[in-house]
């Protein structure tokens, strides 16, 4: 497999900000948690995130969203991987009644590339 997807609620008390937004590390932490299930299923080993050579902020999430978080493989060396990484808002409410839509297209959110290892004794 090349590529892990991963689906996720994003609940209200998520929002610390004004317009109900959620901050960007949220979705730092659901590319952690996509790109490790990426490295199990790669290598069999949760692997070591080394770190973002870039991120872009594109669109906000919201408390009330339905996210989806990918992590796609782009280049693999002997121990290093490099994952790109989409969060896309694929569902969103309407108002305050609790209405909400499915996006067609998804919203993408936030775009990464990032750098995972793995231990030598566990590369090819």
């Amino acid at each position: 497999m090349s590529k892990a997807i991963h689906r996720r609620y994003v609940a209200f008390s998520e929002a610390h900000y004004a317009g109900n937004l959620v901050d960007g590390a949220y979705a730092l932490k659901l590319f952690g948690d996509v790109g490790t299930n990426l490295s199990i299923e790669l290598d069999g080993h949760e692997g070591l995130f080394a770190g973002y050579s870039s991120v872009e902020f594109l669109v906000p999430v919201r408390g009330g969203d339905v996210v989806e978080a990918e992590a796609r493989l782009v280049k693999k060396g002997n121990r290093s991987r490099t994952v790109d990484f989409e969060l896309r808002v694929i569902c969103r409410g309407c108002d305050d009644s609790g209405r909400a839509q499915v996006l067609e297209p998804p919203l993408v959110a936030v775009r990464a590339r990032g750098t995972a290892v793995i231990p030598a004794d566990q590369g090819e």
